[in-house]
């Protein structure tokens, strides 16, 4: 088991990964109603407000994942989210995604973000592999892990309904072989 009970503040250029704060609700709110981000995670707006203001209020007492703000250093505001979770003890690995919100998107904080969370991981875990979902409706997502050394290991055919019309999930792998090179 890893214990991700240490939550990291990770300082990039552009962005800050953090543990979440008190003032981050009303930002991370934004980010879960998006209509971009419900499209792009499979997720629709009906959510209780009070269960997730107390779900993101217990993320830093988790000891069996990592939840971590993604903060603009510019603007010095909560844009997204990043999580390494599910471990699986056969493989050694976990799971990743990131959700970016509107104030976020399209100056490259998702891919260094992303770049940062992957580096923490494997300098600070003896984790073989990091594996995500990504719709293929969402190709910027997917030329981002791609970027980062994720490779498609599968691909789950009709996995989502979106507007009438069925979407594949596109299923990667990003190994530690493939990270050190």
């Amino acid at each position: 088991m890893i214990d991700l009970g240490q939550k990291p503040l990770i300082v990039g250029e552009k962005i800050i990964l953090r543990p979440f704060q008190n003032g981050d609700f009303p930002y991370i709110e934004e980010c879960l109603k998006d209509p971009e981000v419900l499209k792009l995670t499979g997720s629709d707006a009906g959510f209780n407000r009070d269960t997730v203001h107390q779900w993101y209020d217990t993320r830093n007492e988790q000891t069996d994942r990592l939840d971590l703000a993604i903060v603009d250093r510019f603007q010095d505001i909560l844009v997204g989210e990043v999580v390494l979770n599910l471990y699986e003890e056969k493989s050694n690995s976990m799971n990743f995604r990131i959700l970016i919100g509107p104030k976020g998107r399209n100056r490259g904080l998702g891919t260094e973000a992303t770049q940062q969370i992957i580096d923490y991981a494997f300098k600070n875990t003896n984790l073989n592999q990091l594996t995500l979902s990504v719709y293929d409706f969402n190709p910027r997502a997917k030329k981002v892990y791609e970027k980062v050394g994720f490779v498609v290991e599968s691909i789950d055919e009709n996995d989502l309904e979106f507007e009438g019309e069925w979407v594949d999930s596109i299923n990667m792998k990003l190994t530690r072989e493939i990270w050190q090179k």
